[in-house]
């Protein structure tokens, strides 16, 4: 699966376990910039501008996305950067649903900025 892939798809309900290391590690080669925490259970990344008024824009269309496919962040927000973090509840750990999500946000940044 690569990037493209990732984006393409949707969120779906997720139950169960969270996926494995291995799962994950797989599926953060997908997303460049995105790092997985030790425990891996969440992934992330920091995103930067060149004042408040982009990085709001930049959150704003960012909600629009998340909230289109019901899968929602943890976001900080400050002047020039927005964090953003994914895990999924449901499973108490990372699911496919936080790679969809990171992989259209990639596209809508840009993956290397």
């Amino acid at each position: 699966m690569n990037s493209s892939n990732l984006r393409d798809r949707s969120c779906t309900p997720q139950h169960g376990a969270p996926l494995a290391r291995a799962a994950a590690e797989a599926l953060l080669t997908e997303i460049p910039g995105w790092e997985l925490d030790p425990d891996a259970v969440t992934i992330r990344r920091q995103f930067k501008f060149g004042n408040y008024y982009e990085t709001l824009a930049f959150v704003n269309a960012l909600a629009w996305i998340v909230h289109h496919e019901d899968h929602h962040p943890t976001l900080e927000v400050s002047y020039n950067r927005c964090t953003v973090r994914f895990s999924t509840h449901s499973v108490k750990g990372l699911s496919e649903n936080d790679f969809i999500c990171a992989a259209k946000i990639n596209a809508l940044r840009g993956a290397a900025t």
